[in-house]
């Protein structure tokens, strides 16, 4: 079965940090780009970063720049998030994201066929 599965998701006060996991199974991930997405209730899902296979190069929206980081783990078949200094505009439910041997990065749901079920992202005092 063709899955992914998100996982690191909880509650955080403003500042703190969390590492989110995508876990593929049943397919590798080692020729496919993998997105992160989010959505805040009654907003659209928002693509929030995305790593290639090859040469690992990122992209990020600019509201994340310079405090998420996503990362890869061929060998463990793994995507991650590091989520810094989170604010409670980064409050939503966030999602993992890939096309089977599709290398490339992008900020459009509809370029992607296979997602996982979602984390939750809180972030409150």
């Amino acid at each position: 079965q063709v899955q992914l599965v998100e996982s690191g998701g909880g509650l955080v006060q403003p500042g703190g940090s969390l590492r989110l996991s995508c876990v593929a199974s049943g397919f590798t991930l080692d020729n496919n780009a993998i997105g992160w997405f989010r959505q805040a209730p009654g907003k659209e899902h928002e693509g929030v970063s995305c790593i290639r296979p090859n040469d690992r190069s990122s992209t990020y929206i600019d509201s994340v720049k310079d405090r998420f980081t996503i990362s890869r783990d061929n060998a463990k078949n793994t995507v991650y998030l590091q989520m810094n200094k989170l604010t409670s505009e980064d409050t939503a439910i966030y999602y993992c994201a890939t096309r089977q041997s599709w290398p490339l990065c992008s900020p459009f749901v509809d370029q992607f066929d296979i997602w996982g079920q979602g984390t939750q992202v809180t972030v409150s005092s």
